[in-house]
């Protein structure tokens, strides 16, 4: 236990390696992370609670936190214990939760995180007298190096309940004396990384440093997926699978039902991954090859950036934009997350603690926010007009995220809450925990994604092969052509957008379609659905009811703005 950005994390995965579970505390859409601990001849699970500041609960995540506690104490039998992490640079503001824990029936053993900044910064602790004072064990660690891990479970044996007595109106007071005894600042200057760290908060440099970052981001995601993509996942299909899945066409005739499920259709009598859609070619090839090296990239991206300390800081950047939305600053991260993938955007919408908020920021983001992928995929389709079509484009999801946000804010009643964040110190991250927590995203990705795709794969192929596209496409002729200004055949790229967008995007590629037309059908299939796996999660997030809400306002603000464009350009 510990308060937010003490390095809690990094700690539990110097302590349980690799085989980790991240679970929903029962109830809630509050996460928490289990794992195992060799100690001798005995394996001891270890659970990484959600942050908290204090045992009083004033967020949904506090109120777990202390709920585990109490399962703990009230399960003990005198095998459980609390390990404190602190955060040693900060020892005022963690001795508060530190001396509440003392006063529980649980053992506790203080792990005083960040040791190494501490003489950075020009604090010093006198870690016996601490000890001494506490009456519990106190072990100095810096997680990042390791410095200090193997102490901590030597002298786990050693946790001891506190014997600590004060009332709860006299804490404050007994961490101020105890900070008079055991620490002394001394003078220094601000090093680089704390004033990069001032102008990160300042909207005059910040803003820059904002922007600047994300284009770095994008750029080095791009060129991990492309490489990924060019050197690894393409060469593998073609290559490799695309022969023996030609010989299971020549053994199934090259046609017919079975066929066209498994296989697709060929295309100049060859295996189009893309066009195909055969769950054996297009079924692997989307969600291994196109989209994979996409989300592994924005994930690697993504975590350095969490732990170097960054998105708290855009957090409060952001802040009163977002305000203005219905949300609060932290609500950049479920946008951020649903950029590389709105599956899991739409899971991160679980840091906003209102219904009204996580419906706001969900439905904003399935409208507003593309995927990896997708985005790759307007790209590859209008890239070719430079900054004019690509600008039109995501020019228009801007002001759609906008504007229908500040429209959503006014129309739902409801507060936003403040935003309470914690800002770390700029830090390099930990590359194991970095690369776990990048393991664990990318394995339920594919666990979530390919199950999804191949049963979209297989609704379209059924439903191409009973005609009922080609009676969609007629039904809906009047809206396609009339108001969105585009040919009958793009019915196809719409009704396969709700199962992959960027599929659907890539299927326009052969159309013949003007810019104008490219951008109206860009802009369309962002706005006008989720894919089915994104439209799943937000059915368990949301409620079915407010899902369906969220569905009308998807398909009125796509016809408006489709219809609008359609007008203008």
């Amino acid at each position: 236990m510990g308060n937010p950005n003490v390095g809690k994390s990094v700690i539990f995965s110097r302590l349980t390696g690799v085989n980790v579970i991240a679970s929903n505390y029962a109830g809630t859409t509050v996460e928490f992370t289990k794992g195992y601990i060799k100690l001798g001849d005995e394996t001891a699970e270890v659970i990484d609670v959600p942050g908290t500041y204090t045992l009083d609960p004033t967020s949904r995540a506090e109120e777990v936190a202390v709920k585990m506690l109490k399962e703990a104490i009230s399960d003990n039998k005198g095998r459980n214990l609390v390990i404190n992490v602190m955060d040693a640079t900060n020892l005022e503001r963690n001795l508060n939760l530190t001396l509440q824990l003392l006063k529980q029936d649980i053992p506790v053993i203080i792990d005083l995180n960040l040791w190494d900044e501490t003489k950075h910064i020009g604090i010093s602790i006198d870690k016996e007298k601490l000890e001494k004072i506490l009456s519990v064990p106190v072990v100095p660690t810096c997680a990042i190096s390791g410095e200090g891990i193997k102490e901590l479970v030597t002298r786990l044996h050693e946790a001891k309940t506190g014997t600590y007595e004060y009332t709860e109106e006299e804490r404050w007071y007994k961490v101020g004396n105890i900070i008079e005894q055991v620490q002394q600042i001394t003078h220094r200057h601000h090093t680089i990384l704390e004033r990069l760290g001032d102008a990160s908060l300042k909207p005059l440099t910040g803003i820059p440093i904002a922007l600047v970052l994300i284009y770095l981001m994008f750029v080095i995601i791009r060129f991990i997926g492309e490489g990924l993509i060019g050197y690894i996942f393409e060469p593998l299909f073609e290559k490799l699978w695309a022969p023996v899945m030609m010989r299971l066409s020549t053994a199934l005739c090259s046609g017919g039902f079975i066929h066209d499920i498994l296989i697709g259709k060929l295309v100049e009598g060859e295996i189009d991954f893309v066009e195909s859609l055969g769950l054996l070619t297009t079924g692997l090839f989307v969600p291994i090859a196109m989209v994979l090296p996409y989300v592994f990239a924005f994930y690697l991206v993504l975590g350095f950036v969490e732990d170097s300390g960054y998105l708290p800081r855009l957090g409060v950047l952001v802040d009163n934009i977002m305000h203005r939305l219905g949300l609060h600053g932290l609500a950049i991260i479920p946008m951020m997350l649903g950029l590389g993938c709105n599956v899991p955007g739409a899971l991160a919408t679980r840091v906003l603690e209102t219904r009204r908020e996580r419906f706001i920021s969900a439905t904003l983001m399935a409208i507003a926010v593309p995927c990896m992928a997708q985005i790759a995929m307007i790209v590859g389709l209008i890239g070719k007009y430079g900054a004019k079509g690509l600008g039109l484009v995501f020019g228009t999801l801007f002001v759609v995220w906008l504007a229908l946000g500040l429209l959503l804010n006014s129309i739902l009643k409801g507060d936003s809450p403040e935003i309470f964040v914690e800002i770390p110190p700029y830090r390099f991250p930990y590359w194991m925990a970095l690369l776990k927590k990048l393991w664990m995203r990318t394995k339920w990705f594919l666990k979530e994604a390919i199950p999804y795709v191949l049963l979209g794969v297989l609704v379209v192929n059924i439903l191409y092969s009973l005609r009922i596209i080609e009676f969609i496409g007629k039904f809906t002729a009047p809206v396609v052509t009339g108001i969105l200004g585009l040919p009958n055949e793009a019915v196809g790229a719409l009704i396969i957008g709700f199962l992959r967008k960027d599929v659907a995007v890539g299927m326009l590629s052969p159309l013949d379609l003007t810019l104008k037309q490219l951008v109206v059908a860009s802009v369309v299939l962002t706005m006008y659905f989720p894919c089915v796996a994104t439209f799943a999660v937000m059915i368990k997030e949301l409620g079915i009811i407010d899902m369906i809400k969220s569905a009308v306002i998807m398909i009125v603000s796509t016809l408006l703005v489709g219809g609008i464009l359609n007008l203008l350009l």
